[in-house]
């Protein structure tokens, strides 16, 4: 395998953050946390009050709402946001489907980068208001 690639590189390659510079990216790469995860870690769970979003790097996470697998996601995608954005307790339980790299972004984090970051804010309401969407549909 290459070098390891340093966490703004990481996230330069997710689509919420590629149109940003790098010295953006470095800026968010310095509020989160890389945390190597095991299969069937449970990483958020439905109904709790929400401290973090996180961001996979690599394997992939089931999303579960009611025990019922709804959507898998993989590199690049995110979840975390509804709970931050709306103050309200996580919509889903996310389980490790495979060990997993993710990026945490603490709460407070969160907000510095949606304050710094307009761009990303603006994707990360687009795609929340898809995900409640989506999990609207599922019930």
């Amino acid at each position: 395998m290459a070098k390891e690639l340093s966490t703004d590189e990481c996230l330069a390659q997710v689509p919420l953050f590629k149109d940003l510079s790098k010295k953006h990216l470095q800026r968010i790469a310095s509020l989160a946390t890389r945390l190597d995860l095991p299969a069937g870690r449970e990483l958020t769970t439905e109904g709790a009050i929400g401290h973090e979003f996180l961001v996979v790097l690599d394997g992939e996470v089931d999303v579960l709402i009611g025990g019922k697998v709804i959507a898998t996601r993989g590199p690049g995608e995110f979840f975390g946001e509804i709970s931050l954005l709306n103050h309200q307790p996580r919509t889903a339980t996310v389980v490790a489907k495979t060990p997993v790299v993710v990026e945490v972004i603490g709460q407070r984090e969160f907000a510095t980068m949606l304050d710094d970051e307009p761009e990303v804010k603006n994707t990360l309401m687009s795609a929340m208001a898809q995900r409640l969407a989506e999990i609207e549909d599922a019930q």
